[in-house]
Formats: structure tokens, sequence, C-alpha cells
């Protein structure tokens, strides 16, 4: 049953199981709109921007191992997606997060990707950086998932806000599987308006903030990632950008 309501619609279903390729498709009536949207119960809520009038959602059914096990499971479902609110909109927040992005650019930001992803490997894709899990003691599969960057050394990830924002703060949890983790004593951040922040880290596994000039920005990237250590593999578990959307 799907019922629709002014700037709200769910979709409910007690016999209901999902199979390879299947995949939500939202249409807005005026486009370029914020919205919540909860693609199953296991999954955060999102704050998403959307770009012109369609998002699709496809089923991450192949990327099952970077995803809670009772996720996208069973036949029993309930979905969401909604206007966001003025206040919701406007307010200082982590404007990274985003546990409903995708490997591949789908119209929904804010977007990670990255020019390296260690195998190929749903648990070390770039999404995994902003998808709102902070475990970083370990690994692999979820809980443990990162961004892996497979002893790259030219390394980058991209994260694409879709539009103009505000950001005067950034947070950086390194994974911390030690020994078998290293760590970035400096990482470079490139922003889309040609400025540039170093950033520091420590080998730690707390997330680590760091106070940044004030900036208008639609993209940033982080790159010319240096080891802390000879361990091998470094990787990002979470990033945060704190600040506002540009009204």
């Amino acid at each position: 049953m799907e019922r629709e309501e002014e700037g709200f619609t769910y979709l409910a279903c007690q016999q209901l199981e999902y199979a390879a390729g299947d995949k939500f498709r939202i249409t807005l009536e005026h486009p370029n709109r914020y919205l919540v949207v909860q693609m199953d119960e296991a999954l955060y809520p999102s704050l998403v921007y959307v770009k012109g009038n369609v998002w699709e959602y496809e089923l991450p059914l192949s990327y099952k191992q970077a995803y809670p096990e009772k996720a996208f499971v069973g036949v029993k479902h309930y979905v969401t997606a909604r206007y966001a609110t003025d206040s919701e909109i406007s307010q200082y927040r982590n404007l990274a997060l985003n546990a409903h992005d995708q490997k591949h650019d789908s119209s929904a930001f804010p977007h990670a990707h990255a020019n390296v992803e260690t195998r190929n490997d749903p648990t070390f894709f770039a999404r995994n950086a902003i998808d709102g899990i902070y475990a970083n003691s370990s690994h692999g599969s979820y809980p443990y998932q990162s961004w892996g960057i497979n002893q790259q050394a030219d390394a980058e990830l991209t994260l694409d806000f879709g539009r103009t924002v505000e950001l005067d703060r950034l947070g950086l949890v390194l994974r911390g599987d030690f020994p078998h983790d290293s760590w970035w004593r400096e990482v470079t951040v490139v922003f889309s308006d040609g400025s540039e922040e170093r950033l520091h880290p420590v080998k730690s596994r707390s997330i680590q903030y760091f106070d940044i000039h004030p900036r208008r920005v639609e993209w940033l990237v982080l790159k010319r990632l240096i080891r802390g250590d000879e361990a091998l593999y470094p990787a990002l578990t979470q990033i945060e950008a704190l600040g506002r959307n540009a009204l």
C-alpha cells in the first residue's frame, strides 16, 4: 500500500521480497529540493538535496557486506520520504552525512566518490565514509566498513555537496585497526573555490575536529595523504563537514 499526502509519502507492505535490480524512484513536482528519506528501517533517515526532479535509489543487494544484516531482507517493509522543513534545511549540522549515498551519482547529495576503492570491494567504497557509522577498531564488513585506498599513494576522495554550502569545521575518523592499519599525519583538503587547508591528524580512534577558515563551496577533495608510520593500510571511517546550506 502506498499513501501520499502533501509533502509526504510512504510505502508499507507485508508480502514483498526484494530482488536484484529493484529500485525506488521519487519524482518531485519542482526540481532541486531537500528531502528526508528512509529507504529501509535499518538505515538512518537522511536529509538529501535532490538535483532535478527525479531521484532513484537502487537497493544495494549486491553490496550487502557494508549494510546491517537486517537491511532490505524479509517481506515486511516500511519506506518514507518527505520534504525537509525550513528549520532542518537551515540548521548547523554535518553536511557530509548521507546513509543513502550510492556508489554512483544518483542526483542525491551529499555524494562521495574516489579515484580508488580497495579491490572494488563494497566494504571499502567511498560512500562508507559518509554513512554515519563510526566503528573503526576493525576493518571489513559492517559495522567496520571504511574508505580503503588499496595502498595507492595518489588516492583522493571527493565529497560533492551538489549545491553551495558554508563550512567552518571538518571532522575525521581514521580507521584504527592497529597494528594492521596506518594513519595519516597530513591530509590536504582542496575546496571548489580553489583554496586549500592542511590538516594534521594524530594516531587516534577518536573523531578529530579541525576548525577551518569559513568558506562557501560546492565540493571538497581529500588528497596528498601522508602516512604516519610504515603500516600498509591507512583508511577513513568517517568525514564530517560542519556548516550550513547557503540559502
